[in-house]
């Protein structure tokens, strides 16, 4: 009995030391992967809340309180524009002024400030003019208006058609670019950028400096206008151009032929009161 006693003490002492040496171990371990879990957020970027979507948001929609949350973020992957704890009261001030959506948004985007109007303003296309720019229209069809594929935010290349007066050196019309790279800011009466489907426009209006205003306006009202889609990644300057019939059919105006008529010398003899006129070699 002594002896089953004692064997049930050592398994005892022995199962004992186990699990302490087991636990020790353990903590040992938590320990180390605490020191590195602290160690990889200290060396993490830092994090801070910004304003996101809570559902999608088309152009035209109002912008309120309720539609927004906060999501964590780090802070040097933030895009241009982003409204931050720090920036909460910019997009809703205390005064109440709304805001409207420009761009449209997918839910949980951050709100940037370039998709959003200023505070109290409308969502039209003043709100897309730059400082000193103005909005022109410009009439177009399905052959000027790139077949229905331009878009607002798009740039567009510039060129007009028409007979110049009083220049007898061009043959019939003549094309030249007179605008380059200009900012699209709504086709018909969308000035949404978000729209993906075609749409055949009878005009488009651009952003234009006052200078550019007027040479569109007399070149729109002296000619006709037609427009080039620039490409989205294309930032090269176009190069001034001009094209007329001959140019374009590769005829080269020839120089007029001189014909030299031959020389005729001639003598006047008079015989009495009779001048005759006679023919002689010519000396000189």
């Amino acid at each position: 009995m002594r002896m089953v006693f004692a064997l049930v003490l050592i398994a005892g002492v022995g199962l004992a030391g186990f699990a302490v040496y087991m636990a020790q171990g353990f903590m040992s371990q938590m320990s180390a992967e605490r020191d590195a879990l602290l160690a990889a957020q200290a060396a993490a970027p830092p994090m801070v809340d910004v304003v996101v979507l809570k559902s999608d948001k088309t152009y035209g929609q109002l912008l309120t309180k309720e539609d927004v949350r906060w999501a964590r973020m780090q802070e040097d992957s933030l895009p241009e524009g982003a409204f931050t704890e720090a920036d909460k009261e910019k997009l809703f001030p205390e005064n109440g002024d709304l805001r409207y959506v420009i761009t449209a948004m997918r839910k949980f985007e951050p709100i940037l400030a370039h998709k959003v109007t200023e505070p109290g303003e409308d969502a039209g296309i003043t709100s897309r003019l730059a400082k000193g720019k103005r909005a022109f229209a410009i009439r177009v069809d399905v052959s000027s208006g790139v077949s229905g594929f331009l878009r607002p935010g798009d740039r567009v290349d510039i060129y007009w058609t028409g007979s110049p007066s009083n220049l007898s050196e061009v043959a019939g019309d003549l094309t030249k670019l007179i605008e380059s790279s200009v900012k699209l800011i709504a086709v018909d009466q969308i000035a949404d950028t978000g729209r993906t489907s075609p749409v055949i426009a009878r005009t488009v209006t651009v952003e234009a400096s006052p200078q550019q205003v007027a040479a569109l306006a007399q070149a729109q009202s002296s000619g006709r206008l037609s427009l080039s889609l620039v490409g989205a990644e294309d930032d090269t300057v176009a190069e001034v151009s001009q094209v007329d019939q001959r140019a374009l059919l590769g005829i080269i105006e020839q120089a007029p032929v001189v014909i030299e008529q031959e020389r005729i010398c001639t003598t006047k003899i008079r015989r009495g009161a009779e001048v005759i006129e006679q023919e002689i070699p010519c000396t000189n």
